[in-house]
């Protein structure tokens, strides 16, 4: 799921509800990534605007939602050891051709299972028999 910049603040807060998510790429009419939108953003934009209602959020373009951050793309021929870096201090790692164009984006989610993964499968390996770091008895043979 996106926003596009066209939407309203209501717009972007039903949606999120709807879909239960706390942070969204925005999109132009181009179709480029232009940042992330956040529940934190939404409701500090209506804490520091006096007598903002609910039914004014549908008159607020998104654009005038100020945002704290961006979520850091990358570009769709990025590895899999760059999206971990990112994934420390984001929940998505948006992806992006090489016009800026949204592709879509990779959660933190599956950014871990796929280096748990690696990490089982490791652990698995070297823990058979006869192979390093397996298990010996006490006097140097495999168990």
């Amino acid at each position: 799921m996106y926003l596009t910049t066209t939407c309203t603040m209501r717009q972007a807060l039903e949606r999120m509800e709807y879909n239960s998510y706390t942070a969204v790429p925005l999109i132009d009419e181009k179709g480029r990534y232009t940042g992330t939108i956040t529940e934190g953003d939404l409701l500090w934009k209506f804490k520091n605007t006096p007598n903002l209602t609910m039914k004014d959020t549908e008159k607020v373009p998104i654009k005038e939602v100020p945002r704290r951050s961006d979520n850091q793309p990358v570009r769709i021929y990025a590895k899999i050891q760059d999206l971990l870096s990112l994934a420390m201090d984001q929940n998505f790692v948006p992806v992006i051709d090489d016009n800026g164009v949204f592709i879509g984006i990779v959660r933190r989610r599956e950014i871990l299972e796929h280096f748990s993964k690696l990490v089982l499968a490791q652990t698995t390996w070297s823990n058979k028999e006869g192979s390093p770091g397996g298990s010996m008895d006490g006097k140097g043979k495999s168990l």
